[in-house]
């Protein structure tokens, strides 16, 4: 692992001043109530009507979202302008797969540290419950014969070479959680790594388990006051997360199958995240941007990195990005307050705990001299994660820095480490504060 600089320490101040989401609603077999754009609206409008300035006041907005739809090309443009943030604020759109909403928010906040940008409203959407159905290569050739037929014979021609079996459709969802070069699916690459650190299907879904009921008591205290009320177009309102099972047991998740290694895996639709819809924002700000407005802090972003791996084992990714964040900040796992490491599934998350306190590991893979203290699980995820609360790619890591700067905020904490797994072998991670 070579050592990299961290341009946000030479750089300006980045400030996250506020930030809000929608419920994750979970997909249900059926195109849900919401677009992406829909979601990243009706998050965005709420979080903007509380400001002290005006949606054409912000310099950009960047947008994270692996899957927008037909009608939402460069979704962070449709988004900005139905916001009303004028013709004059440019909008961008960023894919990196489930850390998109990640590398929003680190666009973000190189721009304002380098001078760029003083308000950047940045975050993540996704809308998996709308991921398109797609025809394949030879529906698509013989639509093109037809389209080219000009004499009746010849369309009699292109209609007799016809087959049904042309119209199996290409399922974009399946396709996209597939790595094309490994040829792994991600379940498949959680079940990579159960086998290569020895996690159980029980511990697996005692983790999945611990993850329901942290929501469901974040839920019941109020936890999550990040969360806006949307609409949808008949009236009907979501208020809460509702992927949660607080009626969940060990007994329940053990008669589940195995969904991605029949029949001897150990990876279930139970202790995996669930395909879910959701949008977040947050609003970004340097230091004049904060005086000029008299903006509320949440916290400062500190660091990030991005690193790469064997896609086979990309659940890993979070260890390989940490690392290097942890260690120019001279911090060991003690001196982290609180984790947010999305729960892509929950062994990989298991895998992480393991590869970070593994000497061998960190030596081989991350050429360090020894391993980091083992992360304390109380202060990991501390009111559910991606295995309760659902993973929409696009958003997922936008969600886990604004939650982790609520519960520094909450808690009177100082630092936090928010990081995820990144489909195609990566890994992000980002160190925050809390400002006083």
């Amino acid at each position: 692992m070579a050592a990299q600089h961290n341009p946000l320490a030479s750089g300006r101040p980045v400030y996250v001043v506020d930030g809000s989401r929608t419920p994750f609603l979970r997909a249900r077999g059926k195109p849900g109530p919401f677009h992406s754009a829909d979601l990243a609206f009706q998050a965005g409008r709420a979080l903007l009507y509380r400001q002290p300035f005006s949606a054409q006041d912000l310099d950009q907005v960047i947008l994270g979202c692996v899957m927008p739809g037909p009608d939402e090309a460069n979704i962070a443009r449709v988004v900005a302008l139905r916001l009303g943030c004028g013709e004059a604020v440019p909008a961008w759109t960023v894919q990196r797969n489930c850390a998109s909403g990640l590398q929003a928010l680190d666009c973000a906040a190189q721009d304002i540290a380098s001078g760029r940008s003083e308000l950047v409203l940045a975050g993540g959407v996704e809308s998996m419950s709308h991921a398109p159905l797609l025809y394949g290569a030879a529906m698509v050739s013989w639509l093109g014969a037809f389209n080219r037929a000009r004499t009746p014979g010849a369309r009699l021609k292109a209609v007799a070479a016809f087959r049904p079996a042309l119209l199996k459709p290409v399922i974009g969802l399946l396709r996209g959680l597939t790595d094309p070069i490994v040829g792994l699916n991600m379940g498949q690459t959680a079940e990579v790594l159960a086998h290569r650190f020895e996690i159980s299907r029980e511990q697996m879904d005692g983790f999945a388990l611990r993850s329901h009921q942290r929501l469901a008591s974040a839920q019941a205290y109020g936890y999550l006051d990040e969360i806006e009320v949307i609409y949808d177009n008949k009236g009907k309102y979501y208020d809460s997360d509702d992927g949660v099972r607080p009626d969940s047991s060990l007994d329940k998740l053990a008669k589940l199958n195995p969904a991605f290694d029949r029949p001897f895996g150990k990876v279930t639709a139970g202790n995996s995240a669930q395909i879910t819809d959701g949008g977040v924002w947050l609003i970004l700000a340097s230091e004049a941007a904060v005086q000029t407005y008299g903006l509320p802090v949440l916290g400062r972003i500190i660091d990030s990195q991005w690193a790469g791996l064997d896609p086979s084992q990309m659940g890993l990714g979070p260890v390989y990005a940490m690392a290097p964040v942890l260690k120019r900040n001279d911090l060991d796992s003690g001196d982290i307050d609180y984790w947010e490491i999305n729960e892509a599934f929950a062994a990989q998350v298991q895998a992480c705990l393991k590869a970070w306190m593994d000497e061998a590991f960190c030596r081989e893979f991350l050429g360090l001299e020894g391993a980091f203290s083992a992360i304390d699980e109380e202060r990991l995820n501390v009111d559910g994660g991606g295995v309760s609360l659902g993973h929409p790619v696009g958003a997922s890591g936008a969600r886990i820095v604004l939650h982790l700067l609520k519960t520094l905020q909450r808690t009177n904490a100082r630092r936090g480490v928010a990081s995820l797994c990144i489909g195609g072998g990566q890994g992000g991670a980002m160190l925050v504060e809390r400002v006083d």
